[in-house]
């Protein structure tokens, strides 16, 4: 015999999608009905947030949990086919991380510092930043790889995004950077160069992790969020457009 596969409950009311709302130490939070970790009680009975409809633009700059299922979700709202009643629980939370990494998020001039790698099938981008070692924070792993692989020394600002991929949570960081970047035989970036790319750009930047290359954008333009920003990137397609 085997288990069926757990689902969430997926519901739209006049093109919101509907959900339950939470609270956590960072603030609000929205599950799918029923899906909410801590929405079970000693005796086994769930017990119900209160209920919230969003459209989609609030949804995209919202903690939606599980992060996987809301991946999911919105890649397909987005894209015109809304979902129907269920959709598979995808919780890459619920797992310890086989890799935890920090990256760092420097903007100047309205342009971002990324790490350029070529290929022979086209060229991708990455945030700055690496696996956190013994004895350390994401934080201090984030300013040691900002400085290891472009030279500036970088100064945390706040975590503005957790992203989980695979076994690997990332936890992302804007910074404030002093000094230039250094000459290429300094570096250890792993045959990587450093860039300035204009944040405008980000969207169609072939970037990773791809969902947070338009959300740095915006988030430059109208504001970083209060709490970081809770997602889950099955993303692979680097070139493919990604607007959730």
């Amino acid at each position: 015999m085997t288990d069926e596969p757990r689902t969430a409950g997926v519901r739209f009311d006049d093109n919101r999608l509907v959900l339950e709302q939470y609270r956590d130490q960072a603030g609000i939070y929205y599950s799918f009905p029923g899906a909410a970790p801590d929405s079970f009680r000693a005796d086994g009975r769930t017990t119900e947030g209160a209920s919230a409809a969003l459209s989609l633009t609030e949804a995209l700059h919202a903690r939606i949990r599980p992060v996987g299922t809301a991946e999911n979700v919105l890649r397909a709202w987005s894209q015109g086919a809304l979902p129907q009643d269920t959709a598979a629980l995808d919780d890459p939370t619920a797992a310890e991380p086989t890799r935890v990494r920090g990256g760092a998020i420097v903007i100047r001039d309205r342009r971002m510092l990324l790490i350029h790698f070529p290929g022979d099938d086209g060229c991708h981008y990455e945030i700055p930043g690496g696996g956190v070692e013994a004895g350390e924070t994401p934080e201090v792993a984030a300013v040691r790889e900002l400085r290891e692989e472009t030279g500036l020394h970088g100064t945390v600002v706040r975590e503005v995004a957790r992203i989980w991929r695979g076994g690997t949570r990332g936890h992302y960081f804007t910074m404030e950077a002093d000094g230039e970047v250094g000459e290429p035989e300094t570096l250890d970036n792993h045959g990587g160069a450093p860039a300035w790319v204009p944040v405008s750009a980000l969207p169609t930047t072939p970037l990773w992790p791809r969902r947070l290359s338009w959300r740095i954008a915006h988030w430059h333009a109208s504001g970083w969020p209060a709490h970081p920003a809770e997602l889950a990137d099955s993303v692979w397609d680097l070139d493919a457009a990604c607007g959730w």
